[in-house]
């Protein structure tokens, strides 16, 4: 069964995928030339993760979505287990978002251009003022209505474990007052870790925890900012660590 899986992948998955995210992103890059942001920056990109996970054999369960007030800008923070999490979040979490990149992303053809034109927020750490533009711009999508995405983390795990957390999410989140949404993803680094390019089918899970309020961490003191940050790194990771299955 491994091998024929291994032979639907390169025959049959890759050749689809390829297609499909051309697809995806030429109608995402001209329905957001047009004018249509709104719509095109998020419906193709839901519609094609969710067909990346059916052909990959993966059923996806979710819980949470109830908790998503409509018409709310959240902050969702989630662990990053493998490639699969960015199909999981887009497809399944049920709400528009932008997404925080890394700026090597931009370089991948047609699909980064998709992602410039969504108006996603590609992060550049080459120095601390491109670093500040970059939670800047962030800021500015939020103030227009839009939810962002990220992995605290900053990168996938090498080991399946959940790593230390970065804290630039929850500046942004305490200075624009929006609550912080943990997502805990399960299942993704089964399916395709860091170390590997091979599809594994398996399950996969979405879960959507309590959104954490910030109105009440804002301050003008830069050192009780910086604790309240800390605070709500860890209680949100101490939410998303105990929605992952135990292994």
């Amino acid at each position: 069964m491994k091998y024929i899986f291994i032979l639907y992948q390169f025959l049959v998955w890759l050749p689809l995928a390829l297609v499909i995210t051309i697809l995806t992103a030429l109608t995402t890059t001209i329905g957001c030339f047009l004018g249509g942001e709104r719509i095109f920056s998020y419906y193709p990109g839901m519609l094609w993760s969710k067909i990346i996970c059916i052909l990959s054999l993966c059923p996806v369960k979710v819980t949470g979505r109830e908790k998503l007030a409509d018409k709310q800008s959240y902050i969702f923070v989630a662990n990053h287990q493998g490639a699969f999490d960015i199909f999981l979040i887009y497809g399944y979490l049920g709400i528009p978002i932008k997404w925080i990149m890394k700026q090597s992303l931009r370089k991948i053809p047609f699909v980064g251009k998709a992602c410039e034109m969504a108006g996603f927020i590609f992060v550049d750490n080459s120095s601390p003022v491109a670093a500040a533009k970059t939670i800047r711009v962030a800021e500015q999508r939020l103030k227009n209505g839009a939810s962002i995405a990220l992995f605290p983390e900053g990168s996938r795990t090498k080991t399946g474990q959940l790593g230390k957390f970065k804290k630039g999410a929850y500046q942004i989140a305490i200075d624009l007052k929006l609550p912080v949404v943990p997502v805990s993803i399960n299942g993704s680094y089964q399916v395709m870790p860091r170390s590997s390019f091979l599809l594994r089918p398996h399950r996969m899970e979405l879960i959507i925890h309590d959104p954490i309020t910030t109105e009440e961490l804002a301050s003008d003191n830069l050192r009780e900012v910086a604790v309240n940050i800390r605070a709500l790194t860890d209680r949100s990771r101490e939410a998303i660590e105990a929605g992952l299955w135990k292994v």
